[in-house]
């Protein structure tokens, strides 16, 4: 076997570093080998849910200690971190699916442990945003990445005005709460924009609506949509979209 692939070939875990392990973001196949591993020789899992992180290391037989680091938390842990990392731990940091720090905590604690001279790795895997851009059908040369907009109506409608002359592909991640205002809010901003809305990837019932911002809020009125929510929206140059995908399936 060729060394670069073989896993026995890697060199252990360094003490002292903080790495960043990327997680399922629905299909627990999409773990990768050098997440088990790393997960397997860390001395601690920080995770944004405990519980969850446990469920997840128990799906593979892995018996590690687990740290609480979600957002009400993360300036204090931060340091608590740099601390055990300072006397040689290997922590693996995870959030509840998907890589840490992209809309989800984990952004404050590499900074901190990297103004501490400390080392951070990431081990990458799944993501939502490379998932649903790549099948988008979109342009991906160039891209915007907005994660959740803010709640307030005056706010997310005046971040979507500000990039209405965007070139590229905005992406954005949304809750199956507030979905159906952002496409109201892309119908007024946007106006007969290409935009694809993906949701639930990687499991059972994924799904991408491909049409203008009009046509889907239309589409999902009234259905009660789950799972979070990968919105994205072509520049001016780009084609429309295909409505080949658009069929409103029945609401699970």
């Amino acid at each position: 076997m060729d060394k670069v692939s073989d896993p026995s070939n890697r060199p252990p875990l360094q003490a002292g570093t903080l790495y960043l392990v990327a997680t399922p973001i629905g299909n627990l196949e999409d773990i990768t080998l050098r997440a088990l591993r790393t997960l397997r020789e860390c001395d601690l899992v920080a995770a944004e849910d405990t519980r969850r992180a446990r469920q997840l290391l128990d799906q593979f037989q892995i018996s590690k200690p687990t740290l609480s680091c979600h957002r009400f938390n993360e300036a204090s842990r931060s340091e608590e971190i740099v601390g055990r990392l300072q006397k040689g731990e290997k922590i693996a940091l995870v959030s509840d699916a998907g890589s840490p720090g992209i809309s989800d905590p984990g952004e404050r604690i590499v900074r901190t442990v990297l103004k501490a001279g400390l080392r951070v790795e990431s081990v990458p895997g799944a993501s939502a945003l490379v998932a649903a851009v790549t099948a988008s059908g979109l342009p991906t040369g160039e891209m915007h990445f907005l994660g959740f907009l803010p709640r307030k109506s005056g706010q997310r409608v005046r971040t979507l005005l500000r990039l209405r002359e965007y070139a590229g592909t905005l992406v954005l991640y949304e809750s199956p709460y507030r979905v159906e205002k952002l496409l109201g809010e892309l119908s007024e901003t946007h106006p007969g924009r290409p935009v694809v809305v993906a949701r639930e990837l990687t499991k059972k019932f994924e799904e991408f609506l491909r049409g203008t911002p009009e046509i889907l809020a239309a589409q999902i009125k009234g259905r009660r949509m789950r799972g979070e929510f990968v919105v994205m929206v072509g520049g001016e140059e780009s084609e429309p979209t295909g409505d080949e995908d658009s069929e409103t399936p029945e609401s699970r």
